[in-house]
């Protein structure tokens, strides 16, 4: 069977859990089928020429979509004309992508056109379907986007911004309803998110799990902790892309919250912050013992050298790449409800779960003391990830989607 996969997000190395789905279901698909990819994102953005090697030997084919070549102007004068345009480009940009996929899938006697990210591609899915509908697609999901959103509004006082998020979270719960039943299947990273996309429809076979995984070759060989690395230590990685997000708040209530409460029994504990723009947003913190790193090329120095990783989200969507890879590193995992959403894991023997201040800061104090029962929920997190989140299972569950869209 061929499938032409396509994503908004692309990027080798991947800088972050969106990016790592995208290449893990890409891997993935390559076993099971005659694999073309479409990328949406410019060569310079996806990693330059070592990403697109990388992304050839993983598929039968590797192209550009057409709003891959638009870039923002240098000159600021045109750029602000292109800013008041914006609207008109991005219909245009949609209509020219729908039909260089349409043309591409005819061309190629593709079966199935699989689509990436499709919380925020659904426009993209729309138009496709209204010109060519005879043309198959998967509307692939990383979370519940409209419960990303609205589950913000508990920590929202602001009047003006929760109208916003309300609003917001209204028009993505009436896409999530207009995709499911427009589209041939609908995937969900977890029984979860499966549950919630199933209520919108009456086909309920058109709901199928495509879980986030992990290559565990990836995590096989311990890297040596990165120069001036320090102990003891707790660790919490994320894309922290602005103020308020749920990374933003997760990393505030941290700071402020739960690690003076750490340090009243364990003084000397440091917590470092991995991931993209954490620098920018706390690297200039007073605190000798709070490390934000920034942008790395690979977060494996840092998680696998830890004591404990952190999963502090209040809220959120999907399932975490955080838990999956400190898993798959035995590296023993603090994390809210939330955080742990999707991952059959249980408080007390694959992490610990703490939803408030004193409960997750005495969870992180009880680790970093009792050694022995950190490695004992450590390892057992470790058989989950090996047995139920590998590339493997991934591939398994593309083999699923596919033969019932042959049968459909």
């Amino acid at each position: 069977m061929k499938v032409l996969y396509t994503s908004p997000i692309l990027e080798h190395p991947p800088a972050g859990g969106p990016q790592l789905r995208i290449e893990n279901s890409i891997i993935a698909l390559n076993k099971v089928c005659e694999l073309h990819v479409l990328s949406g994102v410019q060569k310079e953005k996806i990693g330059g020429a070592s990403a697109e090697t990388f992304f050839q030997s993983n598929s039968s084919c590797f192209e550009y979509l057409p709003s891959s070549t638009l870039k923002l102007s240098n000159n600021r004068y045109i750029r602000k004309i292109q800013s008041v345009l914006r609207k008109l480009m991005i219909q245009w940009t949609i209509k020219n992508d729908a039909n260089f996929i349409i043309n591409y899938a005819e061309k190629n006697n593709i079966d199935i056109l699989w689509i990436g990210y499709g919380n925020i591609s659904y426009p993209l899915i729309k138009e496709i379907k209204r010109k060519s509908p005879k043309h198959k697609i998967v509307c692939d999901t990383d979370s519940v986007w409209s419960r990303f959103v609205l589950r913000e509004l508990p920590f929202i006082s602001d009047p003006v911004r929760r109208r916003k998020i309300e609003k917001l979270g209204k028009l993505k719960e009436q896409e999530e309803k207009e995709w499911v039943n427009l589209c041939d299947v609908t995937t969900a990273v977890s029984e979860v998110d499966a549950i919630y996309y199933r209520s919108l429809t009456s086909n309920m076979k058109k709901i199928h799990l495509f879980s986030n995984v992990i290559n565990l070759n990836s995590y096989k060989k311990k890297p040596s902790p990165p120069l001036g690395f320090k102990t003891p230590s707790i660790y919490l990685a994320g894309t922290f892309g602005h103020y308020n997000s749920p990374m933003d708040e997760a990393a505030r209530w941290v700071i402020n919250k739960i690690l003076p409460i750490v340090r009243n029994t364990i003084p000397d504990v440091n917590l470092y912050i991995v991931g993209r723009e954490s620098d920018k947003f706390y690297g200039q913190l007073k605190d000798s013992r709070i490390y934000a790193t920034g942008k790395v090329d690979t977060v494996l120095p840092y998680l696998y050298n830890t004591e404990v990783a952190l999963v502090p989200l209040k809220f959120e969507s999907g399932t975490r790449f955080k838990i999956l890879e400190a898993g798959a590193c035995k590296i023993p995992i603090v994390s809210t409800t939330l955080g742990a959403e999707g991952i059959p894991v249980i408080d007390g023997k694959h992490v610990l779960i703490g939803d408030n201040e004193i409960d997750f800061a005495n969870a992180i104090i009880k680790l970093l003391k009792d050694r022995k029962l950190a490695k004992k929920l450590a390892q057992n997190c470790n058989q989950i990830i090996n047995d139920q989140y590998s590339i493997e299972t991934l591939s398994i569950e593309a083999e699923k989607i596919l033969s019932y869209l042959k049968e459909s």
